[in-house]
């Protein structure tokens, strides 16, 4: 049996049927990279990253025969990612953690690639300034490409509500967002205006 070929679900079913660590492993080997990623998101920090992919894992090998197939296996083990991270991220907040320092490294690049690079950390740190809550909300919708009715049932919220959060959500970002250009802009500006200042 070519274990590539099976189901997500499948593979659930024979490990929970058969107890097989192979099942399991190809389930690993197939989403460690795609959670580990989702966590950095939430900690920016690869050695926390990594550690709550651990947890998270632990955390599916414990409730796997929880798993229904109501919903696509993706689906539930993107929500108990989301989860642990929210959790993780308010214990953190309990015991006031210094904050994370951002490193800026100057690197030479053309034009184009240095914008499109900028606007992708404005966004990232936008997403940054916005609660876990909301952040989750917009990263299953727009990154894991959930449906309303998917993100109802794993937030345990209706429909309505849901359309709710992500037009509240939505309008956070992006306040948070034309915040931080307005920022940046202001830095520009003043560098600018001391720099002729210099010259003249």
């Amino acid at each position: 049996m070519n274990l590539k070929n099976l189901s997500d679900e499948q593979l659930v079913s024979l490990y929970i049927n058969n107890q097989n660590n192979l099942y399991f492993e190809q389930l690993y080997d197939r989403y460690a990279d795609k959670i580990y990623r989702k966590c950095l998101s939430f900690v920016k920090e690869e050695a926390k990253a990594e550690d709550y992919t651990h947890d998270i894992f632990m955390k599916l090998v414990l409730n796997i025969a929880s798993y229904k197939e109501t919903a696509k296996f993706s689906t539930w083990l993107y929500a108990i990612t989301y989860n642990y991270c929210i959790d993780q991220t308010r214990i953190a907040k309990r015991f006031a953690e210094n904050p994370i320092e951002e490193h800026f490294d100057v690197v030479e690049e053309d034009d184009e690639t240095e914008l499109a690079e900028m606007e992708a950390n404005r966004l990232r740190k936008a997403l940054q300034q916005i609660v876990p809550e909301d952040k989750t909300i917009l990263m299953m919708k727009y990154q894991d490409e959930m449906s309303i009715k998917e993100i109802s049932g794993n937030l345990d919220i209706s429909e309505s509500a849901v359309k709710m959060r992500l037009l509240r959500a939505k309008d956070k970002l992006k306040k948070a967002y034309l915040e931080s250009l307005f920022f940046w802009g202001v830095i520009i500006t003043k560098a600018i205006h001391v720099f002729f200042n210099h010259e003249q």
